[in-house]
């Protein structure tokens, strides 16, 4: 998914773009990186994602099942997921998993990548109220919810993370993986995404 959606996050959210103090501890704490694997494995592979990309909810359900037994989980490779919101939507599910303690972090995003359709493309049912509901599923309060969603200061976190990796990595779609530091672009089988890793040396 190419970023002509993310201009709507731009346009609507001017505020969110303005020059901001540092961020609070707690904020900093909320978007430490959320990896997976061994600390030791040879290669850090980062997947920058949006949560309303069909794209990115195919690799999860698809390739990324086997890239964690096979890869994360035997070691070979550490496994970084990185935000990067294309719409609105995806930026308020993005902050909320973010806010969910770390070990719950990647199967919420798994989870919402896997019912794309029930939460952020229902045509009957509001979006946000469909994410509360995941929110809920995952442990959060309402309460806990309407105040994560309304969290300017981490919102901008991410927007400024976002900001960050487009601009060093030259990012203009997702899904993108970073296989150390080269960038492959779009979806991929597991022998593709098999092949970078050995190209990077894993």
């Amino acid at each position: 998914m190419d970023l002509s959606r993310r201009s709507l996050i731009l346009a609507t959210a001017p505020a969110l773009l303005l020059g901001r103090p540092a961020l609070a501890a707690a904020t900093d704490a909320v978007m430490a990186p959320r990896i997976l694997g061994s600390p030791s494995a040879k290669l850090l592979v980062q997947e920058w994602f949006s949560l309303t990309c069909t794209h990115c909810a195919r690799f999860s359900q698809q390739v990324f099942p086997e890239v964690k037994a096979k890869l994360i989980d035997t070691g070979r490779i550490r496994y970084m997921y990185g935000d990067f919101p294309l719409d609105q939507i995806a930026l308020a599910a993005a902050v909320v998993a973010r806010a969910l303690p770390p070990e719950r972090y990647e199967p919420f995003v798994q989870a919402l990548l896997a019912a794309q359709d029930r939460w952020a493309f229902s045509q009957a049912n509001d979006p946000m109220t469909e994410l509360a509901k995941m929110a809920a599923l995952a442990g959060m309060s309402h309460a806990t919810f309407q105040a994560t969603i309304d969290d300017k200061a981490l919102k901008q976190a991410i927007l400024d993370e976002q900001n960050t990796a487009q601009t060093r990595y030259k990012i203009d779609s997702t899904p993108s993986f970073v296989f150390g530091t080269k960038l492959f672009t779009g979806e991929m089988d597991y022998d593709t995404f098999l092949k970078q890793t050995h190209d990077a040396g894993a």
